[in-house]
């Protein structure tokens, strides 16, 4: 017998952040409520919605606590009023429209126990298909701009192994409380989009490393609460705050022309395609995020100095 299974495991508190999420909260939900791991504390936010998904939550999960927010403030905020409404030493973020296999919290409490220096998890996010990948894990690339590892790929067992990476998708992964306590919350600045990769960037900083667990699994529908102009516009934005926010100097030490260049390719594809509403909503972004930029400069210089060395910083980037 594993002694452990005589200690008394952390309660786990799960944030559903839902947002007109009538067609698709019901089966997240009953992912939750199917969960293996013992205790786990499920919190929805409700973002506002003027569907029927409140009602759906009330009447069909009545154990299950809603805090109902009356203004749509975006994902960020409403993940920070779970947190904060939250008991869990462990706090795991589960889209809407997503769907955990019943081990799922019970394999990222697991990866966080075997990796003590882990501030966070990522889970295997697969498409409904189950074959296809959305998400093995954040990446940042060279260019300055953040993906998902191995995102269209066909899942062949290339992503079974646990390893360090860079950060974890907000869409189903887990955060140490005591982490989120050092290096803050989401930034509700970002709204929704790259609020995961700017907490991975801040987490990484004061040493807390990321671990990617493959058994975590996740079933999502990209982009089905989110997308579209909506979507476009906040990544315009969000990826230029990335660079002028988290960005470490080493990096663009070494990489300031790439990051420089494909900000303008981004630009010119969308002038290029501008009768588009997504593309305009990309370069609205682009702009937007480019007034914000002096006074993120200010932030970074007044930062906490970062635990890990410049080689170390530099090297979270692919």
């Amino acid at each position: 017998m594993d002694p452990r299974d005589n200690e008394a495991r952390p309660v786990v508190s799960v944030i559903v952040p839902n947002y007109n999420g009538a067609a698709l909260v019901r089966d997240c939900l009953c992912s939750i409520a199917r969960q293996t791991y013992p205790e786990v504390e499920p919190i929805i936010v409700d973002d506002g919605s003027k569907d029927e998904s409140p009602r759906i939550i009330r009447d069909e999960f009545p154990s299950m606590r809603m805090v109902q927010l009356y203004r749509n403030g975006g994902f960020a905020r409403a993940v920070n009023v779970g947190i904060r409404a939250a008991r869990g030493s462990i706090i795991a973020l589960l889209n809407n429209d997503a769907v955990a296999e019943p081990t799922w919290i019970a394999e990222l409490v697991d990866a966080l126990d075997r990796h003590p220096n882990a501030g966070s998890v990522a889970s295997k996010i697969l498409l409904p298909d189950g074959q296809t990948v959305a998400s093995a894990g954040d990446v940042f690339g060279r260019t300055g701009v953040p993906n998902s590892r191995g995102v269209w790929e066909r899942d062949a067992g290339q992503y079974d192994d646990e390893v360090e990476i860079f950060g974890a998708s907000g869409a189903a992964c887990a955060y140490r409380r005591s982490m989120l306590e050092e290096v803050g919350l989401l930034d509700e600045r970002f709204f929704m989009y790259c609020e995961d990769v700017d907490l991975a960037f801040r987490a990484q900083r004061r040493g807390y490393r990321c671990i990617y667990a493959p058994r975590a699994v996740v079933r999502h529908r990209v982009s089905a609460t989110g997308g579209g102009v909506l979507a476009s516009y906040q990544c315009g934005r969000n990826f230029v705050w990335l660079l002028a926010k988290d960005v470490p100097g080493v990096a663009w030490q070494r990489y300031a022309s790439r990051f420089v260049l494909t900000q303008l390719a981004l630009a010119v594809r969308a002038i290029r395609d501008i009768r588009e509403p997504a593309a305009r909503a990309r370069l609205r972004g682009q702009i937007v995020g480019c007034f914000a930029v002096p006074k993120l400069i200010v932030e970074r210089r007044r930062a906490t100095p970062p635990r890990v060395s410049e080689r170390y910083l530099l090297g979270l980037l692919t």
